[in-house]
């Protein structure tokens, strides 16, 4: 069976000329350039590692093999493009999967069957893995394309009006640029499945027509696939609540925090769960009761009537509580509120030239907002279909399994505020915080190989994260001083108020003391008049920033997607102003870092 074009490197045993040969015997010239160039890629560092091959490889040439590439911000786009494949590798088709920043975009004009699996972030931007890419695609440099065969695949938010713009982007582009499109492109809301499924297997079929299965070379098989965790998204494990703490203080009236801040310590213990710093921990949610309750009497609807949809029947409460978004208002369930209210105000929200109302909108409103404000009728099958399904949360993990063991922090701001109509609640972060210590929650580990600590202990790090966006940099001090790294750490925290919202204080003054910090800047924006930022202490200490990254610092950012914007801009800015740079070098510069992996980011 063929395999993926990128394979996980055996451990080679002392004689490896004797294995050298054995892995090329049968390949003709085309396969020993694959094996050329892969072993070139695995020097360079660019290996993706996906999976590991039980089945013969496949010597082929470079025309005969589906390219797959995928840029992921929380894992969804890699699941799809790995599912792809998979299902096209067991087809019998030689298949060449890679993450997007790993993909050399020189070769671009040398593909002729081409599939993108692409998720937009926020306000139509693309994830952190995929800048390079398409920019690239985007821009002057990219090549005429008139023998290239290509689907995309877009995932997105539909909460967000910039809904699967990058996918849009690059489908658009491929053509101009002279590609034939394969398959019309498929845009994925959050249930991802109901519309990933049917158009990947679309496109195996269209590839498997497109491409015959080679001939096989035979060659002994690498090593078996490692075992698939017990537990995953789709089988969460149930874990203990074992700690529940607010660490965001009332303080003074004038500096009180406006934050309802947790720490929460959950154990792995017998889930054979593990992690390394800066993977996340999924949950899946729960919305209030009340919450619920609300909307059953907006719509004067049984919380008790059976409903049955896509084959599954369960009482209305149920659907609402575990199994549909109430939290998060999308787009398509407004157009379809507007249509049951008949309402020309939403469909005025609605227009394309009305994009800023409508992102005012969907971010400051919840569904029962929505219902109490425009009022109109709905059955409880119409409701369960318009809604969007419930989907796990993601929260960065604020600790190392090597300090902690059988444990996974996190930190956690808990969203409750009354907007005049009523408390609302972000659904994750109530669960928590409502949850008592002991309580089971449904809980998964999310794998980030983007955002990891540099194999090289003795490099710097440079740790950028106001708010709850310090928490995966708690792990990477855990894991540096658990290692006993001897590269430097900087850290660059900030929030409103020193004595309220200094989350982890005593840590970071203790970690000062004993050498797992070396360097701590703060910023708390309301303990003066004017507004102080993370972003401008990293234009204060330009200069100092610039030679940490030129003497070989990897630099992290987690936060907001606001912030995200801002530090980036303050970075080309020390990058400019320090580095003698022009706008477009100093912008060539940061993409680089990321190119090597020294610029990670973990915004949402």
């Amino acid at each position: 069976m063929p395999a993926p074009a990128l394979l996980t490197p055996p451990s080679l045993p002392e004689d490896t000329a004797t294995t050298l040969a054995r892995l090329a015997e049968g390949l003709d010239a085309d396969g020993l350039w694959w094996l050329s160039g892969y072993a070139a890629g695995i020097a360079r560092g660019r290996a993706l590692p996906l999976r590991v091959a039980a089945e013969p490889l496949v010597a082929v040439a470079p025309a005969h093999t589906l390219t797959i590439v995928y840029g992921s911000q929380t894992g969804n786009a890699r699941r799809a493009a790995e599912k792809l494949a998979q299902q096209s590798e067991t087809a019998g088709l030689s298949v060449k999967l890679l993450r997007a920043d790993a993909y050399p975009t020189r070769e671009l004009k040398n593909e002729r069957y081409l599939v993108v699996v692409i998720s937009t972030q926020g306000d139509g931007d693309p994830p952190d893995d995929a800048r390079g890419f398409v920019d690239f695609i985007a821009g002057k440099r990219a090549p005429q394309l008139k023998d290239l065969h290509y689907a995309v695949l877009g995932l997105g938010d539909s909460s967000y009006p910039q809904f699967c713009a990058i996918g849009k982007r690059l489908d658009e582009r491929l053509a101009e640029l002279g590609a034939t499109r394969w398959l019309a492109r498929g845009d994925a809301d959050l249930d991802i499945d109901s519309v990933a499924n049917p158009w990947l297997d679309k496109v195996l079929v269209t590839a498997k027509e497109a491409l015959k299965a080679p001939p096989r070379a035979t060659v002994t098989p690498l090593r078996p696939l490692p075992p698939a965790p017990a537990f995953h998204r789709d089988a969460p494990f149930a874990a203990e609540l074992l700690v529940n703490q607010r660490i965001t203080g009332r303080g003074s009236q004038k500096a009180a925090s406006s934050k309802d801040v947790r720490h929460f310590e959950i154990s792995l213990e017998g889930s054979g769960l593990h992690y390394e710093p800066g993977d996340a921990l999924g949950l899946w949610p729960q919305n209030p009761p009340a919450l619920v309750d609300a909307v059953l009497a907006a719509l004067e609807l049984d919380g008790d009537a059976s409903v049955t949809h896509a084959e599954q029947s369960l009482p209305l409460r149920q659907w609402l509580g575990e199994k549909r978004e109430l939290t998060r208002l999308a787009r398509p369930f407004v157009a379809t509120h507007a249509t049951h209210v008949r309402s020309d105000e939403l469909n005025r929200l609605l227009a394309p030239d009305n994009a800023a109302q409508l992102t005012k909108l969907l971010t400051n409103t919840q569904v029962i907002d929505l219902l109490q404000q425009y009022r109109g009728e709905w059955s409880a099958e119409e409701l369960v279909a318009a809604l969007r399904p419930l989907t796990p949360r993601l929260y960065s993990i604020a600790s190392s399994q090597k300090l902690v063991g059988d444990e996974a922090h996190l930190t956690v701001a808990h969203v409750e505020y009354d907007n005049g109509g009523g408390t609302r609640w972000g659904a994750a972060s109530h669960l928590l915080a409502a949850s008592e210590e002991g309580a089971k929650l449904p809980i998964y580990i999310e794998h980030n190989e983007r955002f990891r600590l540099p194999k090289d202990a003795a490099r710097d790090v440079i740790m950028i994260g106001p708010g709850t966006g310090v928490a995966p940099f708690r792990g990477f001090v855990q894991e540096r001083v658990a290692v006993g790294a001897s590269g430097r750490n900087w850290l660059l925290f900030g929030n409103p108020h020193s004595r309220s919202d200094f989350l982890y204080q005593l840590e970071w003054q203790d970690a000062l003391k004993n050498g797992g910090l070396h360097r701590l800047d703060l910023a708390f924006s309301r303990d003066q008049a004017q507004k102080i930022y993370v972003q401008d202490r990293l234009r204060e200490h330009g200069r100092e920033l610039y030679a940490w990254l030129e003497s070989g610092a990897h630099l992290y950012v987690c936060g907001a997607i606001a912030m995200g914007k801002d530090v980036h801009a303050a970075l080309l800015e020390a990058i400019t102003m320090h580095g003698g740079k022009s706008d477009d070098d100093a912008n060539d510069y940061l993409n680089d870092l990321q190119a090597q992996g020294r610029y990670a980011r973990d915004v949402y």
